[in-house]
């Protein structure tokens, strides 16, 4: 079997959409440091993410009725590529606009859509994901998180973990058990839009190798919700998770978590740099070319309403491969000591990048997973 992916359209709009998006982060990102622009997409700034709704730059692709602008996805891809590109801290609302908007807008009631959405477009309210759980691993379909029915709404027990940003999070959608049990596997799962205010929930944090707190554990004790927490049909938790995933898989913060890093190797090189050197940037660039291309390719079949899970799944899985190969080549690259004032901001990012690479290939699903998936899509198990 052989997949394409077919060009993404050239847009007027969205290039001089690119210089006003530029512009605006000139003015923003002056005299940050490059350790503060490595963390980008980990980066939250619950300021920064409201002046970007100001701008009209989250759910730009959503209908005007409910806070969104109606804007091609091309354009919005202009927004997030340059913003990970310059290392805007995008965390605070990156979640929702990406995500857990574009679900609630397929499979959300009106209400849902009326009371969170416009929240989202503005820059004011943040989303997590719900999905992982302790004893798990990558295996989702064996959730064990209940959410029993009861007199006008559900009860919900149980823990969710790797949550990214629960603790700044307003809403989140949750993936968990309506009936059955974990043998059941794909059947009896459905999805709940949870306000993380409710009595009973509580966050722990999970501080990672780097010492920063993204990840958190969610635990949830008798929480009772109402029925209009329910997204979608229930019982078809499963097949709206994995329509959800395409938009998780197939961005540009797949392929650009290590762009600070990249650009600081440049720096480091010099103008002048060795043949080796030469050759190594020029093959890194030519695979940021492919994965770009790869990504605005799924990105244009998303707008157009065609499936994309198989794509955005080796985008993903190739985006990690590339994202984790950078911090080798620049240690091959650059002999730099830290107390050096030429090489510093390098080693820092450096340092930084290490520290969190390893989990390139574990957020939005394990190497292991996503080559499964990409095998059963090609007809090769």
């Amino acid at each position: 079997m052989r997949l394409k992916f077919p060009p993404a359209p050239q847009s007027n709009a969205a290039e001089e959409l690119r210089a006003e998006v530029r512009a605006f982060l000139a003015e923003e990102l002056a005299g940050v440091s490059a350790l503060i622009k490595a963390r980008s997409w980990n980066g939250f700034d619950a300021a920064f993410s409201r002046k970007v709704g100001e701008r009209g730059w989250i759910g730009m692709t959503w209908p005007k009725r409910y806070g969104g602008h109606e804007r091609r996805n091309s354009e919005r891809y202009v927004v997030l590529e340059e913003m990970l590109s310059a290392g805007a801290p995008v965390a605070a609302h990156w979640i929702a606009d990406r995500q857990s908007g574009p679900l609630l807008l397929k499979f959300g009631t009106e209400e849902q859509k009326q009371t969170v959405l416009p929240r989202i477009a503005a820059g004011e309210g943040f989303a997590c994901i719900g999905m992982s759980e302790p004893d798990a691993g990558s295996d989702l379909a064996s959730i064990r998180t209940r959410a029993e029915l009861i007199d006008g709404g559900f009860r919900i027990n149980g823990t969710k973990l790797w949550t990214t940003l629960a603790h700044h999070a307003h809403y989140m959608v949750l993936f968990c058990r309506t009936s059955g049990t974990p043998a059941d596997r794909h059947n009896g799962t459905s999805q709940l839009l949870i306000d993380l205010s409710a009595p009973g929930i509580t966050i722990r944090p999970i501080v990672d190798l780097a010492g920063e707190h993204h990840f958190n554990e969610v635990h949830f004790e008798d929480v009772q919700v109402p029925d209009t927490a329910l997204i979608g049909t229930m019982g078809q938790g499963w097949h709206q998770v994995m329509s959800e995933l395409a938009y998780e898989r197939s961005g540009p913060e797949r392929y650009l978590s290590s762009m600070a890093l990249l650009v600081e190797l440049i720096r480091a090189l010099g103008s002048s740099p060795a043949r080796e050197a030469r050759i190594a940037i020029g093959r890194l660039s030519a695979h940021l070319l492919v994965l770009r291309h790869m990504s605005r390719s799924v990105a244009w079949m998303l707008e157009k309403g065609e499936d994309a899970a198989l794509h955005a799944t080796i985008v993903k899985d190739l985006g990690a491969l590339f994202e984790q190969e950078i911090p080798d080549v620049a240690r091959r690259l650059v002999s730099a000591e830290p107390d050096d004032p030429a090489t510093q901001s390098f080693c820092t990012v450096l340092a930084y990048t290490v520290a969190n690479v390893p989990a390139f290939s574990l957020r939005g699903g394990t190497r292991e997973i996503l080559r499964g998936i990409i095998a059963r899509g090609l007809g090769l198990r």
